[in-house]
Formats: C-alpha cells, sequence, structure tokens
C-alpha cells in the first residue's frame, strides 16, 4: 500500500460501520427503485450489498416511503444483509422524521440538503426539526449541498457582497465558494442544535470535475468534517466512469475523502451495482483498498488478432468477481491476489513473472502453447483446446492452497 497522507477527520459511526478517522475509505450507493416498493427496494438493496456496498441510501419522500423503511429494513435482516441504510430527505424531511418514529429508528442515518430545507430563511425550524430528530434517535447526518439546490438566500447575499469588492471574483468562483459556505455554516448550525460533531458527514457536489476539486480542497482545508465524495451527476456510460475517476482519484491521491459514491445514470434496464464496481476500482487502483482478485491482460495488436485471450481475461474476471462473496469468507487476503491474462509473447512472459498467476497465450499465428507462471516461477505448458479450462484449474488450487493456509494463520494468530 502507497504512503499516502490521509487528511484528519472525525470518525463518524453509521450502523456498523465507521466512517472518518483512521477507517477505510466506505463505499456508498443509492437505490433507483420506489422506496414504497418494499419487494423490488429490498432486492435492489441486496444486490448493491452483495456487489460490495457498504452503505446504501434510498430516497424517502412520501408517506408511503417512510412506512415501507422498517418493512425494508426487517426484511434485510431477515435475508442476513444487515448494510447500513441512508435516508435521503429533500423538502419534508422535517415532517417525515417527525410522522413516523419506526422510519426513523429503521434508518442509520439522514442525508439533508441544507439548500431546500429552509436554512437561510428568516427561520431554520425545518432544519432544527431533523437534527433534532438525529439526536433523539442517535444517527449521523450528512449534510448534503448540491449546486443544483444550493441555499439561493445565501447565493444572493455572497453575490452582493462580492459585487461591492474592488475587484470582484466571477460569478462561478461566488458560487463554488458559497457551496462551501452552506455546508460549514449548516454543520455550525446542527452542533448548535445538539448534534455532535462526530455526528456529522459534509458533501458539496457539483457536476464538473474540476469544479470538484476545488470545492474540496475548499472544504478539506476548512474543516475536520468525515467528507463524502462524488460527482453529483457523473453522466452515462464512459462519460461518467472517466468523470468519477478524474475526480475522485485526484482527491483521494491528496488524501481527501472518507466515502465515495459513483453516480452513474444506468442504461435501461442497466445493472445498477455497476457503480460499486465502479467505485471499488478507484479505491483499488489507488491502492487504497482491495476488494477482488485484478485481472491483467494487455490491449491486443495485430500479433492478437484472435479474440481467445479476449474471452479468457472475460471469463476468469467475471468467475473472480462471482466468487468473491464465498471465497472472503474462507480465503484471507485473496482479494489482492493479481492474474495476467496476456495475448502474446512479446510483453506476455514478463507481464505473467509480475503476477501471482498469469498465463501468456500464442498470439495468432505463433505455435499454440501457452506458458503458466505461478508466483514468478514457470509451472507449466498448457496445448490444445482445453486450455482456459485448464488454467482455471490452476487458478482455483492456487487459491486453495495459498489463501486457505493464510486464513488458518491468521485464526491461529
Amino acid at each position: 500500500m502507497p504512503a499516502l497522507t490521509r487528511r484528519k477527520s472525525v470518525a463518524v459511526q453509521v450502523g456498523r460501520v465507521c466512517v472518518g478517522g483512521t477507517h477505510p475509505i466506505v463505499v456508498q450507493s443509492m437505490t433507483n427503485t420506489d422506496t414504497a416498493d418494499v419487494t423490488s427496494t429490498v432486492n435492489q438493496v441486496m444486490a448493491l450489498a452483495q456487489a460490495g456496498s457498504e452503505l446504501v441510501r434510498v430516497t424517502v419522500n412520501t408517506d408511503e416511503a417512510a412506512r415501507a423503511v422498517p418493512k425494508i429494513a426487517e426484511t434485510l435482516e431477515m435475508f442476513g444483509v444487515r448494510v447500513p441504510l441512508i435516508g435521503d430527505f429533500h423538502y419534508n424531511g422535517h415532517l417525515l422524521l417527525k410522522k413516523y418514529p419506526d422510519m426513523a429508528r429503521a434508518l442509520a442515518k439522514y442525508r439533508i440538503n441544507p439548500g431546500n430545507v429552509n436554512i437561510g430563511k428568516k427561520h431554520d425550524d425545518n432544519f432544527r426539526t431533523m437534527i433534532e430528530a438525529a439526536v433523539e434517535y442517535g444517527r449521523p447526518v450528512r449534510i448534503g449541498v448540491n449546486w443544483g439546490s444550493l441555499d439561493s438566500a445565501l447565493l444572493t447575499r455572497m453575490m452582493d457582497e462580492n459585487n461591492l469588492l474592488p475587484e470582484p471574483l466571477d460569478a462561478k468562483a461566488v458560487t463554488l465558494r458559497a457551496i462551501v459556505v452552506s455546508a460549514l455554516e449548516s454543520a455550525k448550525a446542527a452542533e448548535q442544535y445538539g448534534l455532535a460533531r462526530d455526528r456529522i458527514i459534509l458533501s458539496a457536489k457539483v457536476s464538473g470535475v474540476q469544479d470538484l476539486i476545488a470545492v474540496y480542497r475548499m472544504l478539506a482545508a476548512e474543516c475536520d468534517y468525515a467528507l463524502h465524495l462524488g460527482l453529483t451527476e457523473a453522466g452515462l456510460g464512459s462519460k461518467g466512469i472517466v468523470s468519477t475517476t478524474a475526480a475522485i482519484g485526484v482527491l483521494l491521491q491528496e488524501g481527501i475523502g472518507d466515502t465515495i459514491r459513483a453516480s452513474l445514470t444506468p442504461l435501461p434496464n442497466g445493472d445498477r451495482t455497476d457503480e460499486v464496481i465502479v467505485s471499488q476500482q478507484i479505491l483499488q487502483a489507488l491502492e487504497l483498498r482491495s476488494f477482488t482478485p485484478q485481472v491483467t491482460a494487455c490491449p491486443g495488436c495485430g500479433r492478437t488478432t484472435s479474440t481467445f485471450f479476449q474471452d479468457m481475461a472475460d471469463q476468469i474476471q467475471t468467475y473472480l468477481r462471482t466468487q468473491m462473496p464465498v471465497w472472503k469468507t474462507r480465503y484471507s487476503g485473496v482479494e489482492e491476489m493479481k492474474v495476467a491474462v496476456m495475448g502474446c509473447v512479446v510483453n506476455g512472459p514478463g507481464e505473467s513473472k509480475h503476477s501471482n498467476l498469469g498465463i501468456s497465450l500464442p498470439g495468432t499465428f505463433e505455435e499454440p502453447v501457452a506458458p503458466v507462471y505461478v508466483d514468478g516461477k514457470l509451472k507449466c505448458t498448457l496445448r490444445g483446446d482445453h486450455i482456459v479450462e485448464e488454467f482455471m484449474t490452476i487458478l482455483n488450487e492456487y487459491v486453495d492452497r495459498t489463501y486457505a493456509a493464510r486464513s488458518l494463520e491468521a485464526v491461529e494468530a
């Protein structure tokens, strides 16, 4: 692991998960089901949790949704899924938290957007009501500022003050600063209403990569609250993945961030768990955490016009990910295993030697032999039509031999 210096933040307990302080950076996700539909929401929460999401947020926007939350929590518990649920409140959270105490207790954390709960207006009774509910039920709160719903009174005041300066800043700079001020002033108000410092997480979301980096740098420099990272709308497909990685990767490399979410727009009928996998891959690529064995595969060239090595790499990566829910309970450290599936002899043998387990396929026009390396040493050479099956057998034997022993050592220690 690299010796990255993480920003010092106050640790926050969210259900069974610790956020901030010296604890590992946490992966979060959010459902897109109608929360009132208990079955659909439970199924999606279970899928997200199985994919590796450590916190799952659900929308609580109606009486029906609020009534469904305890049922969702109870059903998840029955299935042995103990992922903490976060309630996402906008506009009417003060009413729902007061009206449905069972819902308030079933949630592990509340998310409040100060831009739409009347904080900054002539009175902030709604915001105060939500904070008092958090205090009553012993729940932490994420104060989540979003530039699409920024406190208009605060922004107007700061724009007016800026216009009086000898050299006014441009409107965008003032807006970004207002996002930070909104988060900090809201956190200060929450503390005044009795919410402890170790019950507060802040986020300040925008949709532009450079804007997000700028906002969080300011926020990190001015407070020690735990910080949740994520673009507010990352986008579809490769655009969303690249934007999320670029923004969050920079901040994590600077030691900023305690929880992360990839807010990807799924394709129609797309898999919601993609956002979990992207978050995990960001953390694993930066060597901050390990979640699943990684497969190194070359991009292919004129020497690899066959798709054989691509199919094999995909089969192995899919197999490793599907096995992890079982493996992580049996094999200590298996998530750090590295596997190389290389397409030809140019870089294949060298890359394979650098992995725990590697195979160098013969390319397109070369003799159909594939040397297999285990922990840097040549183990055997595979030939014929059953290379994939034989390599998978070697992989399974290696996992059982290597990581079962480590698990036993850990138990004995």
